[in-house]
């Protein structure tokens, strides 16, 4: 089966699947704060075009505008928010940008154009050349990122300068390396590691 027809079989399946789970939560998201349930950002896809991304809303509405980046207890997340980022369910509607070809199940995390720009030359056509994916190896194994920007004065140094570049070493580790196989494996490694 190819990468596409899988990644379309999965997230079909799933959004069949999750429909009830997905409707609970976009209600909770509504009744917790004021706004839409769902949040659209622009992110950077495969060949560098643009793309709307799909989450739920994890921050207060009025208070989106802000940073790009989320540091320590940022006071814009909601309580909903905070549950559902802890668990990675706020990524759920991004099985909507799979079906429609936007994105992969697995590869490199869609980050937004200011970020991208900051990606070496070589490394950026590397790694704009594969779908962005739900999930990777950074999403799973890079955990400190947090920690790293709450530690820091300067939080967007901190991104742009220690954040950032490990992501990209994860990102071209994938590229370079990518298969069916280890697709399943990113996969598997994600949901036990949300379990967890």
């Amino acid at each position: 089966m190819s990468k596409r027809g899988f990644d379309l079989l999965a997230s079909l399946g799933g959004l069949v699947l999750l429909s009830p789970a997905l409707l609970a939560i976009a209600l909770w998201i509504r009744w917790d704060s004021p706004g839409p349930a769902l949040y659209r950002q622009q992110r950077v896809g495969r060949g560098g075009v643009l793309f709307t991304i799909y989450k739920f809303r994890t921050m207060h509405q009025r208070l989106e505008a802000g940073a790009e980046l989320t540091v320590g207890h940022d006071p814009r997340v909601t309580r909903a928010g905070t549950l559902l980022r802890r668990y990675k369910l706020d990524e759920l509607p991004q099985l909507i940008n799979v079906v429609r070809g936007d994105m992969s199940l697995v590869g490199p995390r869609p980050e937004v154009p200011r970020y991208v720009a900051c990606y070496p030359e070589p490394l950026r056509r590397m790694v704009l050349s594969v779908a962005p994916g739900i999930t990777d190896w950074a999403s799973i194994l890079y955990k400190d990122e947090n920690a790293v920007l709450a530690r820091s004065a300067d939080p967007e140094r901190a991104y742009i300068d220690t954040v950032l570049p490990a992501k990209l070493d994860y990102y071209v580790r994938y590229v370079r390396e990518r298969s069916f196989w280890i697709d399943l494996q990113i996969i598997a490694r994600t949901l036990v590691a949300i379990v967890r």
